[in-house]
């Protein structure tokens, strides 16, 4: 019985940890950049958009596509990065173990 215990024990600080480490990555911040930094994406390790900064020298109305293909660019590697900052930080939690239903 005293093995189960100890089983139980471990699970709650692992979720204990896990919920400390979500509210940590919530609150970390993350720039993306595009067109050389003409474009600038803040979002938080809960892949949350912040903000989105656009330089006036890159909006052409005559161009709009490029102005799209750029913020397009930057948010998709915002996230990206965040997706990836998720998981390497889980992953030192978890000591690599693979968990369904982690982010």
């Amino acid at each position: 019985m005293r093995g189960m215990n100890d089983l139980v024990r471990q699970a709650q600080l692992m979720q204990k940890k896990m919920t400390d480490l979500q509210k940590d990555l919530s609150e970390r911040e993350i720039e993306a950049q595009s067109g050389g930094g003409m474009v600038k994406v803040v979002a938080t390790g809960a892949q949350d958009v912040k903000s989105v900064t656009i330089d006036k020298t890159v909006v052409n109305p005559e161009d709009v596509e490029m102005l799209q293909d750029l913020i397009l660019a930057a948010v998709n590697d915002a996230l990206r990065q965040a997706k990836e900052m998720n998981t390497q930080e889980m992953s030192q939690l978890t000591g690599g173990m693979k968990i369904p239903g982690l982010f």
